[in-house]
Parts: C-alpha cells; sequence; structure tokens
C-alpha cells in the first residue's frame, strides 16, 4: 500500500517539531554547534526523512523498518535533551515540554509502523 507522505499526522508533527528543535537549539553556547546541536537537528530531520524515504518504497515492511529507523532517531533526540538539561542548557520546563512531545511522535510512529505490520500480517493469510 502506498501512502503520501504529505497527508500523514506524524509525518506534519515530525515537521513542526524540527522547527522547534531548531529554534531552541539556536540558545545553545556555540560550543555546542557541532556536537549537540548538530546531533539532535540531525536526528529529528532523520525522522521525518525516514518516513517519507518509508513511503517512497515499494513494500510495506520496507516502509515498517524505515518507521522503526524514524522511531530510534526521536529517542535519540529524546536522549539530547536529557543531555542538555543535565548541561544546564535547557530549563526543566523546556526539558518536559519537548520531551513529551517526543514522547507522543515515538507513539505515533510505533502505533503506524504496528498498523503496517498488521497488514502485512493480514494480507498473507
Amino acid at each position: 500500500m502506498k501512502h503520501n507522505f504529505k497527508e500523514l499526522i506524524v509525518w506534519e508533527r515530525v515537521r513542526l517539531f524540527i522547527v522547534d528543535i531548531y529554534t531552541l537549539t539556536k540558545e545553545y553556547p556555540a560550543e555546542e554547534k557541532y556536537d549537540l546541536v548538530s546531533q539532535m537537528r540531525r536526528a529529528s530531520i532523520s525522522a521525518s526523512l525516514n518516513i517519507i524515504e518509508g513511503t517512497g518504497r515499494s513494500t510495506d515492511k520496507q516502509l515498517a523498518n524505515f518507521l522503526d529507523i524514524a522511531y530510534g532517531s526521536m529517542k535519540e533526540v529524546q536522549g539530547c535533551l536529557i543531555h542538555s538539561f543535565d548541561l544546564g542548557y535547557i530549563s526543566q520546563n523546556k526539558l518536559e515540554k519537548f520531551e513529551n512531545e517526543s514522547i507522543e511522535l515515538q507513539k505515533m510512529l510505533y502505533a503506524f509502523r504496528e498498523k503496517i505490520i498488521k497488514d502485512i500480517n493480514e494480507n498473507q493469510k
């Protein structure tokens, strides 16, 4: 089954999250530009691009794999947020706000992947 990534709510939410991550990391110290800032930005973009790439693949099994990678990228962002808090770059409030959004996106990606896998299994019967 083909999916148009532009019609996926999870992709739109990830897209907005990327903008928020870029805005947040503009406040980080300059010495983090090539470390934590770069890692958080790349991981958030990776989630979006893996959704896009997965929807362009020829099978649902491939899509499920790319959704799994996108899920992992959102976990990576979550970890970077925790480290950002530990290093004093973000407040407790910002950590909670961004971490909650990251967790919500993880849940959405997981649920979408599970739906795809269920569809694959039903079509094999």
